[in-house]
């Protein structure tokens, strides 16, 4: 008859109090990293919080061509979207660390 069961599962219950603390403080301090990217050359720079949300958008001058507005609107939008997913990819690289790679629903 196997008795270490028990013993086993209250082991496991702890390692997964455990991972759930470290995986909370690292989410509260991902909140505070920021992402910066820039697109078209450096024409427009994006900085964007852990929290997902726009710190600044920088324009540099010569990418403002008034015939031409929705090149500028294009590249705004393509260096939001790459920083919200370079927020995401440092999320995902952080947690894993704590995971041991493995993908959890909501993480």
């Amino acid at each position: 008859m196997y008795n270490g069961g028990m013993g086993n599962m209250q082991g496991m219950m702890k390692k997964v109090q455990k991972m759930q603390a470290e995986m909370m403080k690292l989410q509260e301090e991902l909140k505070t990293r920021t992402i910066e990217t820039s697109v078209g050359g450096g024409a427009i720079t994006v900085v964007a919080s852990g929290k997902k949300e726009i710190e600044s958008i920088k324009i540099k001058p010569e990418a403002i061509d008034l015939d031409d507005v929705e090149m500028l609107e294009d590249l705004i939008v393509t260096g939001v979207n790459d920083a919200l997913r370079k927020i995401d990819e440092m999320t995902e690289r952080e947690m894993g660390k704590i995971t041991g790679g493995m993908k959890l629903p909501g993480i």
